[in-house]
């Protein structure tokens, strides 16, 4: 299958990885969330856990040794041949050091192949945290620049109703505009305040997700150059990223796992009726001060050494074997639906996410040219309005389209980058690399930053028109 590849050459990303000197960029950003993001902690802590399930498999053909030891002390009276109680005391102790090794124990060699599956889906499922973090800090990140471009867009409007507030009321005052633009103007530049306040408040909604992923943020972010050529997914098909993701997603990888482990319980369990051999051997000696039932204190020392083997045969434990191979079997089938089942959504998951990047690419495309024609009706407008051709109305309107615009653009560029991480993620190749590759779309000069608010030519009365103010 082609190597499916969305974003920049490593060569460029690894340029671009070193943070900038003024800025938090995307990369930082990440850096921030491995450190502090307790969800991800915790997916490392249990990647720990998991891989611990293998030495502890091992163990099971492995010789055990245990060392024993008891002393005590045995206080009365006995009396020998009808002649009176006498006190009698006995001290004794004893130590043992037993060793077994088992050598024919088939359910446990079955257990470490599958403490190895336990141990692939416990990596697997951390595959899956750290995808799944790097798509909230991205998300997070470009939701924050969402609202920041939105706050940007609503002060350039404010600023831009402003000034044609001002020349419908001295073209009023002069008699060239009637007092229904002026009252217009002044509505719209309410509106333009109340969006003002509005896009600032999301502004800071948004921040504090990201600060709840990071941390408090030291810097402003890097937002997304003004000339970026976002990437086309490549290769270009979108059933290599849906084979991709049936193969490679981390949760179809975890369920393959899975059904390793389920395949491996099931044999465990049927192993269970097999005989087991072990070795054993062993070494001791105890020691006694003498003895309660005799009159002479006679010390008894003795050191003994024990080997063999030792052989069991499981007979009959009431069906528990039976059950739990019949338990075993049907978690089996469990497993493979199970894994069918992610298959299939990781597929449908890389559809989606292809749709997106490509549907994506042409509304920047659509949205681009729309900014530009937006920005040139504006221009036509403002001089129409100056020269009577055109209404205040027409200004305020094209003006409040171009601004649309500008914001769906960025936001239109920021969705198309979340949807190729998505995409990776979905074909389970999303690394850091990519959140590298990312980054190199990115600035630290805001002025280079979505959305670029093109000049217009400022509010000016020289114009004379042939309006009649009207009451």
């Amino acid at each position: 299958m082609a190597r499916v590849s969305l974003f920049a050459s490593a060569a460029v990303a690894a340029v671009v990885a070193t943070s900038h000197a003024h800025a938090i960029d995307l990369v930082g950003a990440y850096r921030l969330a491995q450190g502090g993001d307790p969800t991800f902690e915790a997916a490392r802590y249990a990647l720990e856990a998991g891989r611990e399930k293998l030495p502890q498999a091992r163990a099971g053909i492995l010789p055990t040794v245990n060392l024993n030891g008891n002393g005590g002390r045995q206080n009365g009276q006995a009396s020998f041949a009808g002649s009176p109680y006498q006190d009698r005391n006995v001290n004794s102790w004893a130590w043992n050091l037993q060793l077994s090794q088992p050598v024919v124990r088939v359910a446990n060699w079955i257990g470490i192949a599958q403490a190895g599956a336990q141990v692939e889906q416990a990596e697997a499922q951390f595959a899956q945290t750290e995808s799944d973090l790097i798509l909230r800090t991205a998300q997070a990140y470009f939701d924050v620049l969402t609202a920041r471009d939105s706050v940007t867009v609503a002060k350039a409007q404010l600023r831009a109703v402003e000034q044609q507030r001002v020349l419908a009321k001295r073209r009023y005052d002069v008699g060239e505009a009637t007092i229904t633009d002026v009252y217009e103007a002044q509505s719209r530049h309410d509106l333009g305040r109340s969006q003002l306040v509005q896009a600032l408040n999301d502004q800071e909604s948004r921040q504090a997700e990201l600060e709840k992923l990071i941390g408090p943020l030291p810097d402003p972010l890097a937002g997304l150059r003004t000339d970026v050529s976002l990437p086309a997914p490549e290769p270009a098909d979108v059933g290599a990223w849906m084979g991709s993701a049936r193969q490679n997603n981390p949760a179809v990888r975890t369920q393959l796992a899975a059904v390793e482990v389920a395949e491996k319980e099931v044999s465990k369990n049927r192993a269970a009726h097999l005989p087991t051999l072990d070795f054993t051997a062993g070494y001791g000696g105890n020691y006694t001060s003498g003895s309660m039932t005799s009159p002479a204190d006679i010390e008894n020392r003795i050191k003994s050494g024990t080997i063999g083997l030792q052989l069991t045969i499981p007979i009959y434990q009431g069906g528990a074997v039976n059950s739990r191979v019949s338990e075993a079997i049907a978690n089996r089938y469990k497993s493979r639906a199970e894994l069918e089942a992610a298959r299939r959504q990781a597929a449908t998951q890389a559809r989606q996410a292809f749709g997106g990047v490509t549907s994506g690419l042409s509304q920047v495309e659509a949205l681009t040219s729309a900014v530009t024609s937006s920005l040139d009706s504006v221009n036509a407008n403002k001089i129409g309005y100056r020269i009577g051709t055109r209404v205040n109305i027409d200004v305020l309107n094209a003006e409040q389209q171009l601004f649309a615009a500008q914001r769906d653009l960025a936001r239109a560029r920021y969705d198309t980058i979340l949807q190729g991480l998505r995409l990776k993620s979905a074909a389970g190749t999303l690394a850091e690399s990519d959140v590298i590759a990312v980054n190199a779309l990115l600035t630290e000069d805001a002025s280079q930053a979505t959305p670029a608010v093109p000049a217009m030519p400022a509010a000016s009365n020289a114009t004379k028109s042939p309006n009649v103010r009207t009451q």
